[in-house]
């Protein structure tokens, strides 16, 4: 679906014992000494996974809504290989949990026909909206096991489980809406285009051959962040135990 953007998260890679980020100082921030590696790896672990959910649900929906274009290059799979791309996917998300750069990332892109969706427009407006609507899914099922074996005390004790599904609620809520973010090839650009008058979203769709500079225009400004982190933390505060 598009290329697949997604901003590198390495703000849960470094936590305290029970799956909280640490407060450090500016300096700290930028010390590969306070890198977790099991919590880096956790992290990433479950990066992948929200990842492929998010790709599948791209190719499973546009199969069904008539496009077969993924079904036939196997990507309506849950099968990590067949979406990740080895600079964008594996590479890039490693430099930036090291180095702490906001780096940009993606996923291969899922191919979709237009042309074969029964009706093109709105079709292939869900077609984007169902990648971040399968990580806000994800981050709903995590958050919902996550109370059934936690109850949020330090005493308790969360484990590597408790651990790896907070992970998988802030990861994939920072996931859904870092790419409802109205720029294409987000897939919130992708949407808002779907709504738009047709005059209209043929101009706005220009802005595609720049959405590389306007996201990272977005992240070093903090535009991005305004738009991600208010309904990131409503969640993370409604969902957590």
């Amino acid at each position: 679906m598009g290329q697949g953007f997604w901003r590198i998260l390495t703000s849960p890679f470094a936590t305290n014992e029970h799956g909280r980020n640490r407060h450090k100082s500016r300096a700290d921030e930028h010390s590969l000494v306070n890198i977790d590696p099991v919590a880096a790896a956790l992290g990433f672990a479950v990066l992948l996974i929200s990842l492929t959910i998010h790709e599948a649900a791209h190719a499973w929906t546009a199969d069904k809504l008539g496009d077969p274009t993924a079904r036939t290059l196997g990507r309506v799979s849950l099968n990590p290989l067949v979406h990740i791309d080895w600079i964008g996917t594996v590479l890039l998300p490693l430099i930036a949990v090291f180095s702490r750069l906001p780096l940009i990332g993606w996923a291969k892109p899922v191919p979709v026909a237009m042309r074969n969706l029964r009706h093109p427009r709105r079709d292939f407006m869900i077609v984007a909206a169902a990648g971040p609507i399968s990580n806000l899914l994800q981050a709903f099922v995590a958050a919902g096991l996550l109370r059934l074996l936690w109850n949020g005390s330090a005493e308790a004790g969360p484990g590597v489980l408790v651990t790896v599904l907070y992970f998988a609620v802030q990861i994939n809520l920072l996931l859904a809406f870092f790419n409802f973010i109205p720029v294409p090839p987000l897939d919130g650009g992708n949407v808002l285009l779907g709504l738009l008058p047709p005059s209209l979203a043929r101009t706005y769709g220009q802005l595609r051959q720049y959405g590389f500079l306007v996201l990272y225009l977005l992240l070093f400004t903090g535009l991005a962040s305004a738009w991600i982190s208010p309904p990131t933390n409503f969640f993370m505060r409604v969902l957590l135990p």
